[in-house]
């Protein structure tokens, strides 16, 4: 998508913090941070949420899974972390590009405030 700022940042045209990145993800900074570490990691290609991923992104998904342990010993996020993917307007889903919040160092209430 020409116009998606998640693509453009997962593929070089926006510089970036970026804290991970391979052929097929890219992990960066929020540049809102919610907690004391809050990254981004999302699909080099596009997919705008959840409701849109196909048996076709099945392999995707599972790298994406598999890499978060990775990225968040990185981070030194040893005494855990959490995952949020927000999914439509109703999920406050603000960004149209598939992506997961993974936030730590910080003990977070559920459900927020």
């Amino acid at each position: 998508m020409d116009d998606c700022i998640f693509c453009k940042l997962a593929n070089g045209e926006i510089p970036t913090n970026m804290v991970y990145e391979d052929d097929q993800i890219a992990v960066f900074r929020d540049a809102d941070p919610q907690a004391p570490v809050h990254i981004l990691m999302v699909p080099k290609i596009h997919v705008a949420s959840l409701d849109d991923l196909t048996e076709e992104h099945a392999g995707l998904m599972a790298h994406m899974m598999l890499k978060i342990k990775e990225v968040c010993a990185q981070e030194g996020l040893e005494n855990g972390y959490r995952c949020v993917i927000n999914t439509g307007e109703d999920g406050q889903q603000t960004v149209k590009h598939l992506h997961i919040h993974i936030l730590g160092k910080r003990a977070m209430q559920w459900p927020p405030g």
